[in-house]
């Protein structure tokens, strides 16, 4: 037995959530450092504000997979998760922008984005459950087409609401424009009903016939026989790494505080401690024969595909500098750019809206070239097409310092938005075929943890980065991000992929 075919307009359906994921996930990136400093942030701050995003994702994503690869209802296998994660997103998406306090947005953020995890993380296996082989990479590269198309409409509302429908963009200090909270109403109501056409508009496999497709190759087959164990790591190994991670976690730590380095710091070594307690716990409880979803999710975590662990380095470098952007963008166009700091100044919310639409661009442009990007690949391979569109994304982050006029800012953009139409395709289709079916669900949660932990680690140390050495400038927060994906095409190299491409249906 094998998976059926999927027509264009089913694939379509399928993925048509994402364009809602992705329309409120873009007003939180272009607007959250905005709306921020609106609230009396400081520079160097920001960041470790945007905390909440990473960490949301490190420990929703695997959870959320893991549960979502057992679930059954009437609604099917990864459904309930889209529907819970878009109500609870469109939710936040309107209190954001009413945050009366810097901490209250912060928190909000943290619910936001744990939302969108919720929604997000079952979309990936969406595909994997859905498509057979040789239409994933379509599968993804229409996810791609939505999240381009979202984030187009969302990054760009900002500017329309002021220089369209007339909704100012200025307001007294420490209160957000009304053209920004406009902006999120419409990204709420978005969210909620597209996400809503994929949950009834498309169907799943049941698990009777997951299991027959599984059983169909000597592969899957094995994979399935295992589903349940937690072979190919010892205890012993796993305590031995969890005691190393613990180790260095708390001689780090000990270090900022002797050296009295910035608090941010503690974040990143203090979350080491506990990743490291955690796998001394799972290798303690194995040890007694305890076996339960704690125990599976953490032992798994070092069982990890050979492609997925190559493939994990060149998504770790890849984050980073999409989130050393998503930070640091409003404040280098606004002071680099336009020379300003004055969140109460008609520039600066300008400027601020400029951004918004230079996110636009780049979204666009990851829309547009989507469907290129697997024409390519037939010619050139996977491995080539991602180098080529990671070093086109990390030389526009670092062009944008030689810049000092706003309309050629949009040129860098056409590189960060082939890089980013290629982040969110290619990776996954190379992803997908060395993934147990039965597992499909946990492993992509766990592949964006390589997602998540760099932008846990660029929130944790950019700040101070910024200060210490480049005196609160944040065009080189830009710079580190562009050569950070340059890095990471670089690293596409090491991966052995035999991802087959097929574009006529």
């Amino acid at each position: 037995m094998e998976k059926r075919k999927l027509s264009f307009w089913e694939i379509w359906n399928m993925s048509f959530g994402f364009l809602g994921i992705q329309f409120g996930f873009a007003l939180q990136n272009a607007n959250t450092s905005r709306i921020f400093e609106t609230l009396g942030a400081e520079i160097d701050k920001i960041p470790i504000l945007w905390i909440a995003a990473p960490v949301s994702g490190l420990i929703i994503q695997p959870v959320i997979g893991y549960f979502s690869d057992r679930t059954w209802t009437r609604l099917g296998r990864r459904r309930p998760y889209f529907l819970i994660g878009a109500i609870l997103s469109s939710l936040a998406l309107f209190v954001m922008p009413n945050s009366p306090t810097l901490w209250i947005a912060a928190g909000t953020l943290w619910i936001m984005d744990a939302s969108i995890n919720v929604s997000m993380e079952p979309f990936r296996a969406f595909v994997g459950d859905n498509l057979p082989d040789e239409q994933r990479a379509l599968g993804f590269v229409m996810q791609s087409f939505f999240i381009g198309t979202g984030a187009v409409v969302g990054s760009i509302l900002p500017y329309l609401f002021t220089n369209v429908f007339d909704v100012s963009n200025v307001a007294p200090k420490g209160i957000i424009p009304d053209a920004v909270k406009w902006s999120f109403y419409i990204g709420g109501i978005v969210f909620l009903l597209s996400v809503l056409w994929t949950v009834f508009k498309s169907t799943e496999y049941t698990p009777e016939e997951l299991h027959a497709f599984e059983a169909n190759s000597k592969k899957d087959s094995e994979d399935l026989a295992n589903s349940e164990t937690e072979s190919g790591v010892s205890t012993k190994k796993q305590l031995l790494l969890g005691l190393l991670f613990a180790g260095i976690g708390a001689l780090i730590s000990f270090l900022i505080f002797e050296n009295n380095l910035a608090k941010e710091l503690y974040i990143l070594f203090v979350g080491l401690i506990f990743i490291g307690v955690l796998f001394v716990i799972a290798s303690q409880l194995r040890t007694k024969k305890v076996q339960n979803g704690f125990t599976i999710i953490m032992t798994d975590l070092l069982n990890m595909p050979k492609t997925m662990q190559k493939l994990a380095w060149v998504q770790f470098f890849s984050w980073f500098a999409l989130f050393s952007m998503w930070i640091y963008t409003t404040q280098a166009v606004t002071q680099h750019i336009f020379g300003t700091t004055d969140t109460t100044s008609k520039i600066y919310n300008d400027a601020a809206d400029w951004v918004s639409v230079l996110f636009t661009v780049y979204n666009g442009i990851a829309a547009a070239v989507a469907f290129l990007l697997p024409v390519i690949a037939k010619k050139v391979g996977v491995r080539a097409t991602h180098l080529l569109a990671l070093c086109a994304g990390g030389v526009g982050l670092i062009s944008v310092y030689f810049i000092g006029d706003k309309q050629m800012l949009i040129l860098p953009m056409l590189g960060v938005g082939i890089a980013w139409a290629s982040i969110l395709s290619m990776p996954y289709a190379m992803l997908s075929g060395a993934l147990p079916a039965a597992k499909m669900g946990y492993y992509m949660g766990v592949f964006n943890f390589f997602v998540v932990i760099p932008q846990i680690v660029a929130a944790t140390i950019l700040g101070f980065v910024i200060k210490q050495f480049f005196h609160n400038e944040p065009i080189y927060a830009l710079i580190i991000g562009g050569v950070s994906m340059i890095f990471a095409g670089l690293l596409t190299l090491r991966v052995n992929s035999k991802t087959k491409i097929e574009i006529h249906e």
